[in-house]
């Protein structure tokens, strides 16, 4: 059977220190029909060099440089130029196992899954712990994993898209992006708008994804209780709308309005030095 390809979409933003052990764990993957598109975000420093040299050896890079216009835009940017039948998404400050998309592809090719979680491990400093919340699997069903969601709601393991894998026909038939609007948490509404179209989710309770937590990031300094309610009444909308069109809202209204006082928390499985 045939590869699918698969479009590895990276924004950066000033990432000379890190985009190349980045982009080094993408290039070494195991699975190696991929494209990588990767996004300067109008970076001020050398990470244009950087990609620069990945390109000149791989073909299989295609840089996209523009104006400063944040991540989500980056991301859209990607999704617009991807070929691929399959999107994976990856920080520039952030890298992947080195089997992280074969695992991705074998797990919706083998299940038949419209999207695919992995657990992840939080780098902070030399700290580095692994994170997940569902321990069922190698596949579920949408209302599974929708009940899975109620217990953490506001959980980065499911906010976030680097540790998921997506199809791109059900994002580019139904126009799904992300939303330049949010300050913060702009990858849930996508998650959520994606969950309206999936059937089965496959699930990998290993980590395949290393999040580096940065002090003094934009969601440590800058994202205030304002913000945090704005942000928050978006992300409802979609989110009661995803409970909706399972008809399990009704029963489930007041365990789903617990996500208005959740705040991101993730079930740590070990702890280890980097």
């Amino acid at each position: 059977m045939e590869q699918p390809l698969v479009s590895i979409i990276v924004p950066v933003y000033n990432g000379e220190k890190t985009i190349e052990r980045c982009l080094r764990s993408i290039q070494n993957q195991t699975y190696s029909n991929i494209e990588i598109i990767v996004i300067n975000d109008g970076s001020t420093d050398h990470t244009q060099k950087v990609i620069d040299k990945y390109a000149a050896f791989d073909s299989r890079f295609h840089p996209i440089q523009k104006l400063n216009s944040g991540v989500s835009d980056s991301r859209n940017v990607g999704i617009k130029a991807a070929k691929g039948e399959y999107l994976q998404f990856v920080d520039g400050d952030d890298w992947i196992v080195k089997q992280a998309t074969e695992e991705f592809v074998k797990t919706a090719l083998t299940f038949g899954c419209e999207m695919v979680i992995s657990d992840f491990y939080r780098v902070r400093g030399r700290k580095v712990i692994a994170k997940g919340h569902i321990n069922a699997g190698p596949v579920i069903t949408k209302m599974k994993y929708a009940e899975y969601m109620m217990e953490a709601p506001a959980n980065f393991y499911y906010g976030v898209l680097w540790n998921k894998f997506f199809k791109a026909d059900i994002i580019n038939k139904f126009h799904l992006s992300c939303s330049p609007e949010l300050d913060w948490c702009e990858d849930f509404r996508f998650n959520l708008e994606y969950l309206l179209y999936v059937g089965k989710v496959g699930v990998i309770t290993k980590p395949l994804y290393y999040y580096v937590k940065t002090k003094g990031s934009l969601v440590d300094t800058q994202i205030n209780f304002q913000v945090t309610v704005r942000t928050k009444r978006v992300l409802f909308d979609h989110y009661k709308e995803l409970y909706k069109a399972m008809d399990i809202y009704e029963e489930n209204k007041l365990r789903i309005g617990m996500f208005y006082f959740s705040f991101a928390h993730d079930k740590s499985k070990k702890v280890r030095s980097a």
